[in-house]
């Protein structure tokens, strides 16, 4: 004779005590993401409508809103002089950096990644610069770059090389090459670390394993090192891609976009049309509008990219 069971249901007050459980813990949840929730309202999604609203309007820096007057801004925006010449000094200015910053940082990542005390002087003496905020170190090359000023004639005449005042800033290669010393010496530290906990975290059994193989070092870096540093170096990548894009503070201070015109960038743009004799905020809106398009579409890209290798 079968015998059929039926499906036991908890007791009402044991599932009432469920449920009031996983309200807590639902509202634990929020509540440790509301100071997160808060800031990002606060600092991007508010600013960013408020930029959103200035891009279609007539927008003055001194007399406010004056009404709705789109495409206006973004047309006049693309249109101007220097808009095309900053597009393209940007880019340039980006594609340099980030190949001399990753390849630096990587090499000096791998020089100390092994622990022992000069090692640890060393990566100390490597990140040192990161300290430094970017406007002083800005300042602080702008003295250095200084004819008046500049102690690297000195220096160079006490080895027997009498170069007298050098031109740092005078042409635009040279006002170039100049702002990108400065920001590799700024920043290559800050990458150096990033890829240094990259490197730490690819076990050492694979290296072992390779050398017991009888793989050359050029042939473990090539195919283990940086296949397994892969997400670290995509990082830096966009980071390095980001911030040489939004570069401003560097140029600013060195070159004030001279000579000539020659290193104005496109957010240097954004700041002559909002403060510099324009006061057109709606202008400047709308330059920041299409450089945050051209940023979210890039990282997109990039994100892509890195899914797709790892795929």
């Amino acid at each position: 004779m079968a015998v059929t069971t039926t499906p036991s249901t908890p007791p009402a007050p044991v599932a009432r005590t469920a449920r009031s459980r996983s309200r807590a813990r639902a509202g634990a949840g929020w509540l440790y993401a509301a100071p997160t929730a808060v800031f990002v309202v606060v600092f991007f999604l508010v600013p960013t409508l408020l930029v959103l609203q200035m891009s279609v309007s007539d927008w003055g820096l001194f007399n406010g809103n004056q009404g709705l007057n789109l495409p206006d801004n973004f047309t006049a925006a693309v249109s101007q002089t220097l808009f095309w010449p900053a597009v393209r000094f940007t880019l340039l200015y980006t594609v340099i950096t980030t190949v001399i910053l990753l390849a630096l940082a990587l090499g000096l990542a791998l020089l100390v990644q092994e622990s022992g005390r000069w090692n640890s002087v060393l990566r100390t003496a490597f990140l040192l610069p990161s300290a430094l905020g970017l406007a002083s170190a800005s300042l602080l090359f702008y003295a250095l770059y200084s004819p008046q000023a500049s102690p690297v004639p000195g220096l160079l005449a006490l080895v027997g090389i009498d170069v007298g005042p050098i031109s740092f800033l005078g042409t635009p290669g040279a006002a170039l090459a100049s702002t990108v010393v400065l920001v590799v010496w700024r920043f290559a530290g800050f990458y150096m670390l990033l890829l240094l906990v990259g490197l730490q975290g690819i076990p050492g059994e694979v290296y072992e394993a390779a050398r017991m193989d009888g793989a050359r070092p050029l042939q473990i870096f090539r195919l283990i090192t940086v296949p397994l540093l892969r997400s670290s170096l995509a990082l830096c990548t966009i980071l390095c891609v980001t911030g040489s894009l939004l570069a401003f503070d560097q140029f600013y201070i060195l070159t004030k976009g001279g000579p000539d015109n020659s290193t104005v960038t496109i957010v240097q743009l954004v700041y002559n049309a909002a403060f510099q004799g324009q006061n057109d905020l709606g202008r400047a809106a709308a330059l920041s509008i299409i450089v945050l398009g051209a940023l979210v579409v890039l990282n997109v890209l990039q994100f892509r990219g890195l899914r797709g290798k790892e795929n």
